[in-house]
């Protein structure tokens, strides 16, 4: 096998966070949570965001920690793909 073979296509970003909602059909809701410093305080900031992914199959339960990656849109809302269940 040549080099390019053996490495891993990173198409873009992934994030980890919890689900919220698997109500949806092939569609789950994560929660992903990140820390920010405030730009004026220098106080951290505990940041959230609501983001739906495709799951196929609907696998996913909630308050599962799910790793998610970003791809093509699939649909008005749907930008990422669920990798895993961590």
């Amino acid at each position: 096998m040549s080099e390019k073979e053996n490495k891993i296509i990173k198409r873009g970003k992934m994030l980890k966070g919890t689900a919220v909602s698997n109500k949806m059909k092939d569609t789950v809701v994560v929660e992903v949570e990140r820390y920010v410093k405030h730009p004026q305080y220098g106080k951290y900031i505990r940041k959230r965001k609501k983001i739906k992914a495709h799951d196929a199959g609907n696998t996913v339960n909630i308050g599962d920690k799910v790793v998610i990656e970003e791809c093509k849109p699939i649909s008005k809302d749907k930008r990422f793909v669920v990798v895993r269940v961590a």
